[in-house]
């Protein structure tokens, strides 16, 4: 007799699924094999551009500047994540570093999609927030999300170096950018690996900000 669970659409025979528990534990055995082989692989092309990167966000939040951080679906949780760790704390106590999320709003976001067109959200925001000296952080998987893009365009207009955390050969951000600019693009096609790269430049971010402020602690 078939089942569904929970009206999702997925059907089995007397409530089995096809998942055999071998398969299933190589399976997962692999994503753990792939994700952390491509963050080796990444070490040597993007340990620069990071450190480029850090280098940015300190002279900005030196200079009493802030970080705008923009990008969509897990990318925007990525912008949440980076604004988190600098307004609260990453690993050591430290003063609250300005940090904005381009991507929690409602309010704006709906009324420019709405009254706009959605590829306007992050740049009316950075072209109404953005001060010369602000850096924005342009986070794509593809490198071509329209509204990412347009948003680096806003932040050529504010006099803003733009830090882009791309994949897939950079897309149309990549091609924006300029020397004042950081890179950090994942040599990978495949989203949610790029996406698992992109945390641990966030993360590798945020430590080298706090070394720069308060020292290296190791």
């Amino acid at each position: 007799m078939a089942s569904t669970c929970n009206g999702c659409g997925v059907h089995s025979e007397a409530g089995r699924y096809n998942l055999n528990p071998m398969s299933l534990i190589a399976r997962i055995s692999r994503h753990f094999e792939d994700s952390a082989q491509l963050k080796l692989a990444c070490v040597e092309t993007l340990a620069g551009p990071i450190a480029q990167a850090v280098e940015l966000a300190v002279a900005a939040l030196a200079a009493d500047r802030k970080i705008m951080a923009c990008g969509n679906g897990g990318s925007a949780a990525d912008a949440q994540h980076l604004a988190a760790e600098l307004v609260g704390r990453f690993e050591r106590e430290r003063p609250e570093l300005a940090a904005i999320a381009l991507t929690t709003d409602s309010s704006i976001l709906t009324a420019v999609g709405n009254d706009y067109r959605f590829e306007e959200v992050f740049a009316r925001q950075v072209r109404a927030l953005g001060q010369a000296g602000d850096v924005l952080v342009a986070i794509s998987t593809s490198g071509s999300s329209p509204n990412v893009v347009a948003a680096v365009l806003a932040a050529r207009q504010r006099s803003m170096p733009v830090i882009a955390l791309t994949g897939k050969g950079g897309g149309r951000i990549g091609e924006l950018l300029g020397e004042g600019d950081a890179h950090l693009c994942v040599p990978h096609d495949r989203t949610m690996r790029i996406q698992e790269v992109h945390l641990l430049i966030l993360h590798c971010l945020c430590d080298g900000i706090d070394a720069a402020l308060l020292g290296d602690a190791g």
